[in-house]
């Protein structure tokens, strides 16, 4: 009777502790915005440092206040340019509360690109089909959303789709080629339509994409582009501290599932975990929601990819989710 007793009571106690970790990550961690800020050395030798703010995965609800006051209050920052990588809708009434979130900084020189969930809405699912190979999952879709609303607004105000185009701009200075694809998760991505080295004269050759996929990663690096920005991943949404992410769902490895990195030998590549998740699955452990501050540099001998840790953080609101 003893064991028994000894064996319940640590049957009790891990489950406290599961209950308590995922009240932390649905309730807390999911609300727990948070800017991150890198320096990766990417530009020509003869450009001054360029700011760029990344914004990735709002999968905005109507409702979601305290998301959309945190993100306008970014434009406080004072980004040269931002870019947008998709899936930024997760309500077929969401369009208003997304263009609240970004409309400061609609005033800034912009580009984006969507992803499968500004197209469809969400839909419920076991969630432990997120943590199996994207290969051998069955993708099943919700409902249309509007997509075409937002691009409009968008668009309306100035920031650029690059959704398979090519664009030149300047942004604090610096001349910018930059070049996007259709979401490669959903096989939307038709390289061939920007496909071929960018201007030698621009000193950020930029490719935008909303997964980042190998074989999309590895065509910006053969044709010469300097920098990917993706997003997709939610960092992992779920990260083992010692560990990292689990999954990335797509076939990025999961040590590249959020931040800056190197792909290839002159590439770099910048991974955003996002604001956001599905509203059916608010769920988020040791990885926050987040934006990220880029100070993009003069390409060096030896080029790479560094961070710091500092971070803005905001208290979570109570109350959010899909209504």
């Amino acid at each position: 009777m003893a064991r028994v007793n000894k064996f319940g009571r640590i049957l009790l106690s891990t489950g406290a502790i599961g209950v308590a970790g995922i009240t932390y990550s649905a309730a807390i961690e999911r609300r727990h915005w948070t800017l991150r800020r890198a320096t990766m050395p990417v530009l020509a030798e003869d450009a001054s440092p360029l700011r760029v703010l990344h914004i990735s995965d709002l999968h905005m609800t109507p409702n979601q206040q305290s998301k959309q006051r945190w993100v306008a209050e970014l434009a406080d920052l004072d980004p040269d340019l931002v870019v947008n990588t998709g899936d930024n809708l997760a309500h077929p009434q969401a369009v208003p509360a997304a263009l609240r979130a970004m409309g400061p900084l609609l005033d800034r020189p912009g580009v984006f690109i969507f992803g499968s969930n500004d197209y469809y809405g969400p839909k419920p699912k076991n969630p432990a089909r997120y943590l199996l190979p994207s290969t051998k999952t069955k993708r099943v879709h919700g409902e249309p959303l509007p997509w075409r609303d937002l691009r409009a607004a968008l668009t309306e105000r100035g920031w650029l789709d690059a959704t398979h185009k090519h664009h030149d701009l300047e942004a604090g200075g610096i001349k910018i080629h930059v070049a996007g694809l259709d979401d490669p998760h959903l096989h939307l991505d038709r390289y061939e339509m920007i496909e071929g080295k960018p201007p030698a004269d621009a000193q950020l050759n930029l490719g935008v994409t909303h997964s980042p996929e190998p074989r999309v990663l590895d065509c910006f690096a053969e044709d010469g582009y300097d920098l990917v920005m993706a997003g997709h991943t939610h960092g992992g949404q779920l990260r083992v501290p010692g560990y990292g992410a689990l999954t990335t769902n797509c076939e990025l490895d999961r040590h590249r599932a959020r931040g800056a990195s190197r792909w290839g030998e002159r590439m770099g590549l910048h991974v955003s975990a996002g604001l956001g998740t599905s509203p059916y699955a608010p769920v988020r452990f040791a990885c926050p929601p987040e934006a990220t501050l880029l100070t993009l540099l003069p390409k060096s001998p030896n080029p790479a990819a560094t961070s710091d840790d500092s971070e803005k953080r905001a208290p979570y609101e109570a109350g959010e989710g899909i209504r």
